[in-house]
């Protein structure tokens, strides 16, 4: 058994107390990470901030405040690359999203997202070949996704309460650009034009949104619609399941607001 003394300990509240990950400071220190989450909850509970077992408060049941903005996106996020989860009755669920490892900035927005709706409950990461699952804990979940049942979504009915509604058209753009940042994607196409009798390259950005469910495709181009965002049914590999946003205007007003990922 290894025994860690004060100093290594109290290194380890400083650096928790700092805003560092669990298992951050458990490979940098080298100590076990659940000897890191026992220490964390003793040194919380030192200072009154674990009163003992309790529910965070639910926007829906308890009417405490929300993050509209932040909500927005994270709804966003749910319908294309979401899940909610718990592996027994007896355990809290989960919200799931997955994110790849190319974009860390995506994984940054994404779990601030979770904080700001969730701002009592924990977030955290579970790495993955080529990608992360970004993950917050609350047993309202279900409160706040009303979506959520059983099988996939594009095998179900997507549709939103009046109240996520409000949300969404109070904060179309956040909506938006969840739905990129999951399911969505900034390309550059070209083709080629003659000009002046000689063929030149000509390049292009477009956005591209995919998903199979016609629901969740239904809520992204609505929004577009009420946003001034042309948009067109695009059919690739035969799969009529791609909303494309190629004109310059429309373009710009994408950039401006949502932007490649990253």
């Amino acid at each position: 058994m290894n025994f860690h003394g004060t100093d290594v300990r109290q290194k380890a509240i400083t650096l928790l107390r700092g805003g560092a990950r669990n298992a951050e400071v458990a490979r940098s220190l080298n100590v076990p990470l659940g000897t890191i989450g026992y220490w964390k909850h003793l040194d919380r509970a030192k200072r009154g901030e674990c009163p003992g077992r309790h529910d965070p408060k639910c926007p829906r049941c308890d009417g405490r405040d929300l993050d509209e903005p932040a909500y927005s996106y994270l709804l966003g996020l749910y319908l294309g690359d979401g899940h909610i989860s718990h592996y027994s009755e007896h355990r809290v669920p989960n919200l799931m999203i997955t994110c790849t490892e190319s974009w860390p900035g995506l994984m940054d927005a994404c779990e601030a997202a979770m904080r700001a709706v969730f701002p009592a409950n924990s977030t955290c990461r579970v790495r993955k070949t080529g990608c992360s699952n970004v993950k917050v804990y609350s047993k309202h979940l279900h409160c706040l996704f009303p979506q959520h049942g059983p099988g996939k979504k594009h095998e179900r009915r997507i549709v939103l309460e009046p109240w996520q509604q409000g949300i969404v058209d109070a904060h179309p753009w956040e909506f938006i650009r969840g739905l990129i940042h999951s399911d969505g994607c900034r390309i550059t196409n070209w083709t080629t034009r003659m000009v002046a009798g000689e063929r030149k390259r000509y390049e292009y950005p477009r956005y591209f949104f995919t998903n199979v469910s016609e629901d969740i495709r239904r809520l992204y181009t609505d929004t577009l619609d009420t946003l001034g965002v042309e948009w067109k049914l695009y059919t690739r590999n035969g799969d009529p399941f791609n909303i494309s946003v190629a004109r310059k205007a429309s373009v710009a007003l994408m950039d401006a607001h949502v932007g490649p990922k990253y």
